[in-house]
């Protein structure tokens, strides 16, 4: 049976490719260039391993949760956000210049993957090379001497990356309110099934062959167990849009409601 969403598949994404890079580049530039001991070096290259594992994290977890999948990408996005602030620090305290986003040395790093397409016909999908194929293409500004050179260049990257992620944010954010949550997708396809099968007689003992409308939103409901309470342990029917809809019916009242229909 096919899987109800897809997960995974990550790797290929431009977004953890390019936090990828900036990860590596981290790491090197404050092994280079700062002091092991300071904490400023244990910040930095935790907001960049945090760009780059919560997409992953993130991609794993779009199987079962929606909610989960854009909360990590938003960590995501926030760590990168942390870490951009980091380099224009190093530049600003040590009076060196940071490129406008215009300039020649950062339109040159930004134009890298048309140049990549045009100039190389044996590897024409930039999402197939491997990483250190992909680190050659930015090793003269990511291995330079100069801090200055690699401390713009990841600027330029990491503007990249929150692009890639502020495009990725408004898919999801698209797809869950068009879409519906996980829940949601589970009872349309439960709904779906019982249609494709409906010739045969439903079981009066299965409460999920009578699932029911939410009476606050007409969504459909989801069967659940409560954790807490007096009735912890028993079941119960909550609206698959929960938490923006708090409808809930027992087992007895929705099964009474769909007999009386």
């Amino acid at each position: 049976m096919a899987r109800l969403r897809a997960s995974g598949g990550y790797r290929k994404s431009c977004s953890f490719q390019t936090t990828t890079l900036i990860y590596d580049a981290t790491y090197w530039f404050c092994e280079k260039f700062l002091d092991s001991r300071s904490r400023t070096v244990d910040q930095m290259v935790q907001a960049a391993r945090s760009g780059r594992q919560n997409i992953a994290e993130g991609s794993r977890a779009a199987a079962t949760t929606s909610q989960t999948e854009l909360r990590l990408v938003n960590v995501a996005r926030a760590s990168l956000e942390e870490l951009l602030l980091d380099y224009e620090d190093f530049l600003r305290h040590r009076h060196l210049p940071q490129w406008d986003a215009d300039s020649a040395e950062a339109m040159a790093v930004r134009r890298v993957p048309q140049q990549f397409r045009g100039d190389r016909s044996d590897l024409t999908d930039l999402a197939n090379l491997t990483d250190q194929e992909r680190w050659a293409l930015y090793a003269g500004w990511l291995e330079h001497d100069d801090a200055g050179v690699r401390a713009n260049a990841l600027i330029c990257l990491i503007h990249q990356a929150n692009y890639l992620l502020d495009q990725q944010i408004a898919a999801l954010e698209k797809g869950f309110v068009e879409g519906g949550g996980y829940s949601e997708q589970l009872a349309a396809a439960r709904l779906q099934q019982r249609g494709r099968g409906s010739a045969r007689r439903a079981d009066p003992t299965d409460p999920t062959d009578h699932i029911p409308d939410c009476p606050l939103c007409s969504q459909p409901m989801v069967l659940r167990t409560a954790k807490t309470g007096p009735n912890a342990g028993s079941q119960f029917w909550g609206c698959s849009a929960y938490p923006e809809c708090r409808g809930a019916l027992d087992l007895d009242a929705a099964r009474e409601s769909l007999e009386s229909d």
